[in-house]
């Protein structure tokens, strides 16, 4: 039986091995949940897109404790660890490249902001439209969507996009100078070995929830996608290297 405690153990492991690709992880939670607060509301409604095991969504409620926050993930295994950490959040099981994705969520208001970190990039450049399209559908007006992840830049800008990723990795090794932590791979084979998940593990073969490389690595897919879209406003909010915080404003 996976308890309270050894969820939170394998949380903080998930954050840890998270940090060593994301050297300013915390700083980047931190930037989005500032633009979040800054967005008019002491109570926001906000959806959390590919939540993974909440990371982010409980840093929200830490930070905004009257803020309603819905987690939407597809993996199970995730969902488990988030559900048995969090009983004060709410996850929802969805597939973001499923459309109609939104329904059923409880939503009894516009959402005020819909928040991701390293998440949509497993979603190919084709879905991005429909998916962001529906992000715009649930938002109100002026509300917003906030994407952390690495963007490259380079079919418009390769010199930069080459400097950037250098300025990344130079931070990696500032901040791991005694070593690097548990990797992507180990986490997961670590997962699969623990008996108390095997029901997650199980469910995951079934699930579609593997990650197999990143889909829309590009910056200009997702400005494109969320245009097309009908995002009126899409920038960089928040920037180290090619860690970036995307926000794009819902039409007013």
């Amino acid at each position: 039986m996976l308890t309270n405690d050894a969820a939170l153990e394998w949380i903080a492991r998930w954050d840890r091995q998270q940090e060593g690709y994301l050297p300013d992880r915390e700083e980047r939670f931190t930037a989005l949940i500032d633009a979040v607060e800054a967005s008019g509301r002491p109570d926001p409604l906000v959806v959390d897109l590919g939540c993974g095991p909440g990371s982010l969504s409980a840093r929200l409620l830490e930070r905004l404790p009257k803020a309603t926050v819905i987690a939407v993930d597809a993996d199970p295994l995730l969902l488990g660890l988030g559900r048995a950490a969090y009983p004060h959040l709410t996850f929802f099981s969805r597939d973001l490249r499923t459309p109609g994705w939104s329904e059923g969520l409880g939503l009894d208001r516009p959402v005020d902001a819909a928040v991701s970190t390293t998440a949509l990039h497993w979603i190919s450049s084709p879905e991005l439209t429909a998916m962001y399209a529906e992000v715009a559908s649930i938002l109100r007006p002026g509300g917003l969507l906030l994407n952390g992840d690495h963007f490259e830049s380079d079919d418009a800008t390769p010199s930069i996009a080459e400097l950037e990723r250098a300025v990344h990795d130079k931070q990696t090794a500032r901040a791991f100078a005694d070593g690097q932590p548990e990797g992507w791979g180990d986490w997961w084979d670590a997962v699969a070995a623990d008996p108390d998940l095997a029901e997650f593990n199980t469910a995951r073969t079934t699930a579609g929830a593997a990650h197999h490389g990143s889909e829309s690595h590009l910056l200009s897919m997702h400005a494109q996608a969320l245009t097309a879209a009908g995002f009126a406003e899409v920038g960089t909010l928040w920037q180290r290297g090619n860690n970036r915080l995307l926000c794009a404003v819902a039409n007013s």
